[in-house]
């Protein structure tokens, strides 16, 4: 716990993000304490976390501390046990995360999409197309490609698109950050070049006109390789000194009135997330690991 603390007052080593590393949501009289939440750059830099974070301290009286990284480095901050729950968005580095023991009890929260994007004169040609083609295209043409490269949830799914259209991207043209998707999307502006990032994202950060969207099939039904969705997972308080009560009533609240606030929140008047928690035939196996025999 003490050095939980210590990271806390350093903090965490300097995040990547729009907000900057750590953000704490205003608690009214009666303080339940504090839950300390690693989580996905996009939660925050979309806008929704502290919202949905403000309605959690109004409901339960508790603080909720974000440390804003991605998805990789959000699984770290549990592994290390200096978190008390993940907000995250790639479900392969969570599976590997339950198998391992270190969280327990992931709930679906919510779901959006991947966008293409790039120069509205789109000079390597991928507008309209399916993800795989639109970076072929991109790897073709030799255009400006910035990665996050940073094992976030985006980075992790990108790698998976040039996987499927059999590229190995490198060279002058392909461009890791290692930033979070806020910084790489204005970079991303800056430099006239093309990027994957997630509907959220862009809407709070990229809708200025100086980048245009070219792959972009909707939040409704987005295909597999589109879709991304976000689970909160507690800490396991059986392998770190988390606070576990807290985390579960801060997973009650995104799976309950959250919902509500997910649904309602706009970016400019456009929807940035749907609700996924709500279901009259709920989904048992996104507790355990995608691929659990156990």
């Amino acid at each position: 716990m003490r050095r939980r603390q210590y990271l806390r007052a350093l903090g965490l080593g300097g995040a990547a993000s729009l907000a900057g590393c750590t953000t704490r949501a205003q608690t009214p009289s009666g303080d339940r304490g504090t839950v300390t939440l690693a989580t996905a750059t996009t939660a925050y830099d979309s806008g929704l976390l502290p919202v949905l974070n403000r309605g959690y301290a109004d409901r339960f009286g508790a603080r909720v501390e974000s440390v804003v990284r991605g998805t990789g480095a959000s699984l770290r901050t549990a592994r290390d046990g200096d978190c008390d729950a993940v907000l995250v968005h790639a479900r392969p580095l969570e599976d590997e995360f339950l198998r391992e023991g270190h969280g327990v009890n992931r709930r679906r929260v919510m779901v959006n999409d991947f966008l293409v994007v790039g120069p509205p004169d789109d000079p390597a040609g991928v507008a309209g197309g399916d993800p795989v083609a639109a970076l072929e295209a991109v790897a073709d043409a030799g255009a400006t490609f910035l990665s996050r490269g940073d094992r976030s949830g985006t980075h992790i799914r990108e790698r998976r698109i040039w996987d499927e259209a059999g590229v190995d991207p490198g060279g002058e043209w392909y461009l890791e950050t290692g930033q979070g998707m806020g910084d790489t999307l204005i970079a991303a502006r800056q430099s006239g070049a093309y990027t994957l990032v997630d509907r959220g994202t862009f809407l709070a950060v990229g809708g200025d006109g100086a980048l245009a969207r070219h792959v972009d099939r909707g939040i409704d039904d987005p295909p597999p390789l589109l879709r991304n969705e976000y689970a909160v997972i507690p800490v396991n308080p059986a392998r770190h000194d988390a606070a576990y009560a807290l985390a579960m009533s801060y997973v009650g609240y995104l799976t309950g009135p959250g919902q509500s606030r997910i649904e309602e929140f706009r970016v400019d008047g456009e929807r940035a997330f749907r609700p996924l928690a709500r279901s009259a035939d709920p989904a048992f196996d996104q507790y355990v690991p995608s691929d659990w025999d156990g």
